[in-house]
């Protein structure tokens, strides 16, 4: 099954708020956000431009792995030097197979300059389930409907 549906339609479903930190927020910082908001990721934003990404494997291999503390140390110290983003515009199935290629679990969304969204894997397929469904209920529906006419 093809899974051309923009991103853009994925994000429409999700709440609008994105949370973000800066990269001389604390790790601790970080950690506590994630927790509040039941995120997995941050968006690292340095004057308005994504800088990077912040997630709970940074955390659980960068730091606690490393014997650092996450009230000494700075998210900018931890986030990966690589970014991983995609555009409103790019499918549900490039963004499924460019997080398995680059194995990650969370994308920003960029349009321009700008972080319009993050996604994750989750997401994704819950998405998928959910499109998933929704064709099958079609299908059921069509068959019904064929079958007393």
């Amino acid at each position: 099954m093809k899974i051309a549906f923009p991103i853009s339609s994925l994000l429409h479903e999700k709440t609008s708020a994105l949370w973000s930190v800066t990269p001389e927020t604390t790790v601790f910082d970080a950690i506590r956000l994630m927790a509040e908001k039941n995120v997995g990721a941050l968006p690292v934003l340095a004057a308005g431009r994504l800088a990077g990404i912040f997630t709970e494997r940074d955390y659980t291999r960068k730091v606690a792995l490393a014997g650092k503390t996450s009230k000494d140390t700075r998210v900018r110290e931890v986030i990966a030097r690589e970014i991983v983003t995609v555009t409103p515009d790019d499918s549900v199935e490039d963004c499924m197979r460019l997080m398995t290629d680059k194995r990650v679990r969370h994308l920003p969304v960029v349009e321009g300059m700008n972080v319009v969204g993050i996604v994750s894997i989750g997401d994704l397929v819950n998405w998928i389930i959910s499109t998933q469904n929704a064709a099958i209920e079609q299908l059921e529906q069509y068959i019904a409907g064929s079958l007393t006419a």
